[in-house]
């Protein structure tokens, strides 16, 4: 990694999430910018990057898919319309069976945005089926399946007393997060050090995935 960074003017990083600290560095050290895809982190992770985006430009997203930033910012908005005491927020997602984490980044990503339209802190919920009883006003809740090939299947469903209102997205080709990395790693020339999201590169209204409380 160091001698690619070192000959590179962007680094596109869709790996481990325990190469993540090795990478900020190898990135900071060269001075060039890094477009992240990897999620998972551990909280010394997470610091890694933090100083990284110090020194360099971090485009950092738990989906690249233009679709989902925009996705996210409407959850955002309506979370904000739609309060917790009247409307309880759960998030189904879908993925191919050799998916090792659940729920996936792109789910809290979407659970972040429930949290930050609704100006509290981020609590997930997830599977009650060892816990029983009714479920708690407030909070995320989320159910992640697993099975064949899936690429990856996201909705998000407000459940209130009277009316249901859900939003989806589903990713029918990988090469669509090839092209938003792609994006992204074009709009980091010349912006200065500093973490930024697919909302930035988007140019959409709020930064979901940094301005969110941590979990």
């Amino acid at each position: 990694m160091a001698e690619l960074a070192a000959a590179s003017e962007v680094v596109i990083d869709f790996t481990q999430a325990d190469t993540s600290a090795t990478h900020a560095l190898a990135v900071a050290k060269a001075g060039c910018a890094w477009v992240l895809g990897t999620t998972g982190m551990s909280p010394e992770d997470e610091a890694a990057i933090l100083s990284a985006a110090s020194v360099v430009p971090v485009v950092r997203a738990a989906n690249f898919a233009p679709g989902v930033a925009l996705v996210a910012e409407l959850v955002r908005q309506m979370a904000a319309f739609l309060p917790p005491a009247a409307y309880d927020a759960e998030i189904l997602e879908m993925h191919h069976r050799q998916k090792r984490d659940a729920p996936s980044g792109t789910a809290l990503a979407f659970g972040r945005a429930v949290a930050v339209g609704r100006r509290e802190p981020f609590a997930p919920l997830t599977a009650r089926t060892s816990e029983p009883g009714a479920r708690p006003v407030g909070g995320v809740g989320f159910a992640s399946l697993r099975g064949g090939q899936v690429i990856g299947d996201h909705t998000v469903l407000f459940a209130g007393d009277g009316e249901n209102v859900s939003i989806r997205h589903e990713a029918l080709d990988r090469r669509i997060f090839a092209r938003g990395a792609v994006r992204a790693a074009l709009w980091t020339r010349g912006r200065p050090p500093g973490l930024y999201g697919m909302n930035d590169v988007l140019g959409l209204t709020a930064p979901i995935e940094e301005s969110a409380p941590p979990p």
